[in-house]
């Protein structure tokens, strides 16, 4: 190799370099408005583009095909921020170091379990459940155990369940942690699973989980397949017109996940 040649190559390479450099190079977020103009990571096929556009009306987005997979365009350079529900960003920077969600919410809501329109009785004691849970500290052990600052969530505690009444019927996506995942050994966990098995206690009946997609559930509840509802389920008008909602047991909405 000549030496013209070698410092064309190096020309070349450094040009390179300080191109992706560029590409990657974005400015530090620390306030929501910063975000207008700016690019946003959003899982395919969800509402999450619309909700950032009411609240941030000049965003630009890209698209992935999983909220983890968004997240990690961030941490690379590939868009400004990720937007998704709150719990379960706070759940992927937990286990991603250098990211951070935005205390500034894009919008709020309230996550509830439910039930079938007439069944009155059974909302009735889940949000007593709740109620009592948030009295006794219960809830704030679920809320230690299942959004720990970093690390992973912590193991489902053992509840024993009798069962003399007979089967709650729990209908749960497992895709939305940390409300309803499958952990290590192939089991169905979460904050929303955890919460089901204090229902069911409260009833003296077992607990059955039914696993499917996310947009199966409400059909599934209101056909009788199964008895409530639960996974990170936001509460809007447009459900209550077909379910039955418990009292709100989180508050949380869209969120934005940015380099810390």
């Amino acid at each position: 190799m000549t030496g013209k040649v070698f410092i064309i190559l190096l020309v070349v390479v450094f040009s390179s370099i300080v191109m992706l450099s560029g590409c990657s190079k974005r400015e530090k977020i620390t306030k929501l408005q910063q975000l207008d103009g700016k690019e946003i990571a959003v899982p395919t096929g969800t509402v999450a583009d619309k909700l950032v556009l009411s609240k941030l009306p000049n965003a630009k987005f890209k698209y992935f095909n999983s909220v983890m997979d968004a997240s990690l365009a961030v941490k690379s350079g590939k868009a400004d921020a990720a937007a998704y529900d709150e719990p379960i960003l706070k759940n992927i920077t937990a286990k991603n170091s250098g990211l951070v969600v935005l205390p500034e919410m894009i919008t709020t809501d309230n996550y509830g379990f439910a039930v079938h329109p007439e069944n009155h009785e059974l909302k009735r004691n889940i949000d007593l459940v709740v109620r009592e849970l948030k009295k006794n500290g219960g809830y704030d052990d679920m809320m230690r155990r299942w959004f720990p600052k970093t690390g992973n969530p912590a193991p489902m505690p053992a509840i024993p369940l009798n069962g003399a009444k007979g089967v709650l019927r729990l209908g749960t996506s497992s895709v939305t942690e940390p409300f309803s995942f499958v952990d290590g050994s192939g089991g169905i966990v979460g904050f929303d699973i955890e919460l089901a098995r204090y229902i069911a206690k409260k009833l003296d009946m077992k607990l059955e989980i039914v696993n499917m997609e996310f947009g199966a559930m409400i059909p599934a509840l209101i056909s009788g397949k199964v008895d409530m509802i639960a996974a990170c389920i936001t509460i809007t008008e447009e459900r209550a017109k077909k379910i039955l909602f418990s009292d709100p047991y989180y508050i949380g909405g869209i969120a934005a996940v940015v380099n810390e």
